[in-house]
């Protein structure tokens, strides 16, 4: 923020505690005067009465606040796979299959040509700069210096903003080329291959301070590119300018790094970086340190020294927990097919689209289109738009058996969501009866036909027969799984929902809590599998005629469900019914209208006219429409 003197004087008191501010100039005709009152406040890094160095100031505290805000993952030494930070996992498995990828001059062009529609006419001057000049300069230079790459770069990562990592997958190739070039040039170059110190100072937030004090022995990863330094003072500067800001905690991390031992490229860019003041040691995307200390420096509760030791594959712990995350996602598939599975999965299913759209052109034969075609088919099935799944889908029918049963089971799930539930339980024993032949009796694959049986069953209101299909799928799982899968919950879901249609709401409250439990642990806050056992726990204390909790839980169903769906998807229109539920036996008619009104129409977007689910919908809204 930028403030004249005498304003200052009465904003400053207003607005200094706020986190959004981080760094307070002012701007005068009278330094000595306003230098008095500034000092009061912490925040206020310069009185100033010229224009040329408040902007050299203003551009240093843009480059601090990039610095302190790069994304830090924290995993503890007893930390399973299924509890990681979700973007531990995938900037690790996004960086593996980007390097993977052969970029082109057309993906840079792609790239200019984005940047001109989302960025504002301040950044088109670097815009215009990276399309002319982005071969003639080095990678590390651009990322060094105060252009738009770096900063984006930097904000997609820490916000996991996959639509523009992937954008930017080429420059996340390139610069990881050119570190790996110069620590190659470097290595042969280094007489010694001694242990040496860099320093990185920066301020962190109390939550990720409290975070890391928790995962002390643990694990850390910076899951940006990493800047460090050779000069203690410089880092130690960075991190005591960060311990006056109140909303943070100044860090000063002492990393060891064995150069015999690295798995990590790293090197010196103080000759070809755009600043040449840091004797600056950059290191590549996703670099994890082992955690041996932290404490306090010099008494100061808000100044701590962190000591950290470069991990390598001789670290059990990372290798193992690098090994999951591998098979976990897709470590058969490569390049732009292993990054279409990922996105899916991480339910960036535009991103996929593209992607899948891109190789469907590049494919000549006909036979090789099978696996798009299936993924673009699941794409739209997630999206909701069922109709499209289903083309998709019967166009990927293979001829190879397990792959048959896949396609019947894909088209089972369509017709379900259509309401066809005969027709969905006619394809899923076909896909069933497939597995049954070709696999042992206990294989994994088996739980996904008995539970999409299991959810048929449920739909047609045989619950007991559900019950069965799903305490099949959940005995297979017990003895494959971990048992704090994510498969694991959906399972335990359905057992819930079983029970409760069977009138055993203690049962089903017990199942769904189990679900969520597991969800919790291995899911992102927001990941739309949550407002499933929110959706389902809520259902339990309506039955239980528990309104208040029931209501809680919904609403924290509907808040994910809108940040995560498209707002025509029918999963909604279910949430919106139940609120609306709720809310008319809590005797608020005006609000219980308003819920299902909401539900009906995007029943009505979403829906085939005769899908049971709709007509529920309007029954609902007819009768509430009596009551007002």
């Amino acid at each position: 923020m930028i403030v004249s003197g005498s304003l200052g004087q009465h904003i400053v008191p207003h607005v200094h505690d706020m986190c959004q501010v981080d760094t307070i100039f002012i701007f005068c005709n009278n330094q000595e005067w306003h230098k008095q009152w500034a000092k009061e406040w912490s925040k206020i890094k310069g009185v100033f009465t010229d224009i040329i160095p408040i902007c050299e100031a203003l551009k240093q505290a843009a480059h601090r606040c990039e610095q302190k805000s790069i994304s830090i993952s924290f995993v503890a030494s007893n930390k399973k796979f299924d509890q990681l930070d979700p973007s531990f996992m995938y900037t690790q498995i996004l960086k593996e299959i980007l390097l993977q990828i052969n970029f082109e001059d057309k993906h840079i062009k792609e790239f200019i040509t984005y940047s001109r529609e989302v960025f504002d006419e301040n950044e088109l001057k670097n815009v215009n700069q990276l399309q002319t000049a982005y071969k003639n300069n080095v990678p590390i230079w651009w990322y060094t210096s105060d252009a738009f790459l770096y900063r984006t770069l930097n904000w997609s990562l820490r916000l996991m903003d996959v639509d523009m990592i992937v954008r930017m997958g080429f420059f996340i190739n390139d610069l990881h080329r050119d570190i790996q070039r110069l620590h190659s040039e470097q290595s042969d170059r280094r007489r010694s291959r001694k242990t040496f110190i860099v320093y990185r100072g920066q301020g962190l937030s109390k939550q990720d301070f409290t975070e890391m004090t928790k995962t002390n022995g643990g694990l850390l990863s910076f899951n940006n590119f990493l800047s460090t330094s050779k000069k203690h003072n410089v880092s130690l500067k960075f991190a005591q300018e960060a311990a006056t800001n109140p909303d943070l905690v100044g860090i000063l991390f002492v990393m060891s790094i064995d150069p015999t031992n690295s798995t990590i490229p790293f090197a010196s860019v103080t000759d070809v970086s755009y600043f040449h003041t840091e004797h600056e040691i950059l290191f590549s995307m996703h670099t994890i340190f082992r955690i041996e200390g932290i404490k306090p420096m010099k008494g100061n509760v808000h100044l701590y020294k962190v000591k950290l030791t470069l991990a390598n594959d001789t670290d059990q712990n990372l290798r193992t927990l690098t090994d999951c995350i591998r098979q976990e996602t897709f470590p058969d598939s490569k390049g732009w097919d292993r990054l279409g599975l990922l996105l899916i999965k991480m339910g960036q299913y535009n991103k996929a689209q593209e992607v899948y759209e891109v190789l469907l052109h590049q494919i000549t034969h006909e036979s090789d289109k099978a696996h798009i075609y299936h993924q673009i088919g699941s794409i739209k099935y997630n999206q909701g738009k069922y109709h499209e799944a289903l083309t998709y889908y019967e166009k990927a029918f293979p001829s190879n058996h397990l792959s048959w049963a896949m396609s019947y089971n894909n088209i089972g799930l369509v017709f379900y969501e259509m309401g066809d539930y005969s027709k969905a339980l006619l394809s899923h024993e076909k896909a069933l009866a497939v597995k049954q032949q070709l696999l042992p009796s206990d294989h994994p694959d088996l739980t996904m036909s008995y539970n999409n049986i299991g959810l048929v069953y449920y739909k047609m209101g045989d619950y007991p027969k559900a019950l069965s299909y799903y305490e099949k799928a959940l005995a297979i799982q017990h003895q494959t799984l971990p048992s704090n899968h994510s498969d694991l919950g959906v399972s335990y879901n359905n057992v819930g929902s079983a029970y409760s249609n069977m009138g055993d709401y203690s049962k089903a409250l017990s199942s769904h809590e189990k679900a969520l439990a597991i969800k919790l642990q291995s899911l992102s806050s927001d990941h739309s599998d949550l407002a499933v056992s929110y959706n389902n726990i809520g259902l339990e204390y309506y039955n239980m005629h528990d309104y208040p909790k029931a209501l809680s839980h919904f609403e924290k169903a509907l808040a994910i469900k809108e940040q995560s769906l498209p707002s025509n998807h029918p999963s909604l229109s279910s949430t919106y019914n139940n609120v609306g539920l709720v809310y008319e036996n809590m005797n608020n008619y005006a609000e219980a209208h308003s819920f299902y009104e909401q539900a009906v129409q995007i029943g009505q977007q979403s829906l085939p006219i005769n899908h049971p689910d709709l007509k529920m919908y309007r029954k609902n809204l007819e009768i509430i429409q009596k009551k007002l």
